[in-house]
């Protein structure tokens, strides 16, 4: 059972993602950088763009969650969870993560922001 209501749970969540997210942004940049595509300016520009977006929303993120008391923070990993520590208003509760989840949550916030925030 939890105490932290839905609303503060996403924004923690957020939290938690988003940067797994600008992680995988910058491999890929990388990894574009290095390919021998003819024109790969194009795509540079749509990683860079898409880490922008991402690293605004974070911040803004992390600022409501200062504001409102809030934090997260990875305790563990192994091979099938990870453990998160949710700080919310004093409170603290550990939340485990099945890592495929993880990995299909990040893929969902990867398109959004590459094409389907254009379409909201």
């Amino acid at each position: 059972m939890t105490r932290i209501p839905e609303k503060d749970r996403d924004l923690i969540e957020k939290a938690m993602y988003l940067p797994m997210l600008i992680v995988v942004l910058e491999k890929d940049l990388k990894v574009i950088d290095k390919a021998l595509f003819k024109l790969k300016q194009p795509y540079i520009n749509l990683v860079e763009d898409t880490l922008k977006a991402v690293q605004r929303d974070l911040k803004v993120v992390k600022e409501r969650m200062r504001k409102e008391n809030m934090k997260v923070q990875q305790t563990s990993h192994d091979e099938a969870f990870t453990q998160f520590s949710f700080i919310w208003k004093g409170y603290e509760e550990k939340h485990s993560y099945f890592n495929p989840a993880i990995r299909n949550r990040v893929h969902s916030l990867l398109e959004y922001y590459l094409y389907k925030r254009f379409n909201s």
